[in-house]
């Protein structure tokens, strides 16, 4: 099994629902960086209605009104995305697929996550200037997965390793999470729903399988497409 169909299976499979649900939000896009900058965006800003009452119409104002992470802290966020979903023949990386700024919306919609996330961020630095004498973004490709590797796997993880390791679980989940939501990671998955059709009804071959026929009535009366 290759690496992505084992994401597909390990990364889905343990996604709350709460984190799915809030994924299908399209996080706009930033300007500037730090916990009190401005949201800046090209998009029309949502209106009220059937879809969307007031009272989450205002809290998707209030989600998309600032930032939270840096900007250094999003882009070690992109590289450990791309670690974990990275560019294949068959689609894009995580961060093809917007990934970093889904995380930056889902810790600001659910806060329980923004001292778990920046927290790991800051651990996965440390550990990199204990190891390598540099931030995780100077490092080497091969230093990182050095790193990644010793808290990609919780059950092989050595016990000072615990933090690390939370911290990936957390975000692999929602880098599975905001991939496998994305039309990148739909078109991956290769889902296709619901496509309009024209029905001429029972195929002849399973009609004969169960001995069954139409009448020459139904057959008068029911539309046919050529």
């Amino acid at each position: 099994m290759d690496r992505r169909k084992s994401l597909k299976i390990i990364g889905i499979g343990s996604l709350s629902s709460t984190v799915l649900f809030d994924a299908c939000k399209l996080p706009e896009k930033k300007n500037g960086e730090g916990a009190t900058a401005t949201t800046v965006s090209s998009t029309p800003t949502p209106e009220a209605g059937p879809d969307r009452q007031p009272e989450e119409l205002e809290h998707y104002k209030r989600v998309t009104s600032s930032t939270f992470f840096t900007k250094n802290e999003m882009a070690t966020m992109a590289i450990l995305a791309d670690i974990i979903i990275p560019k294949d023949e068959v689609s894009g990386s995580a961060t093809d697929a917007g990934v970093p700024d889904f995380i930056e919306f889902i810790v600001k919609d659910m806060p329980q996550h923004q001292v778990p996330m920046r927290g790991g961020l800051r651990w996965l630095d440390r550990e990199c200037y204990t190891r390598f004498q540099k931030n995780f973004q100077d490092c080497s490709p091969e230093q990182r997965i050095q790193v990644v590797d010793d808290i990609a796997y919780p059950l092989k993880a050595k016990p000072e390793m615990t933090q690390g390791v939370s911290f990936f679980t957390l975000m692999r989940n929602l880098t599975c999470t905001g991939f496998y939501t994305s039309k990148i990671g739909i078109e991956d998955i290769g889902y296709k729903g619901n496509q309009p059709n024209q029905w001429n009804g029972v195929p002849d071959d399973v009609l004969k399988q169960y001995g069954l026929a139409y009448t020459e009535k139904e057959m008068k009366e029911c539309v046919s497409y050529p």
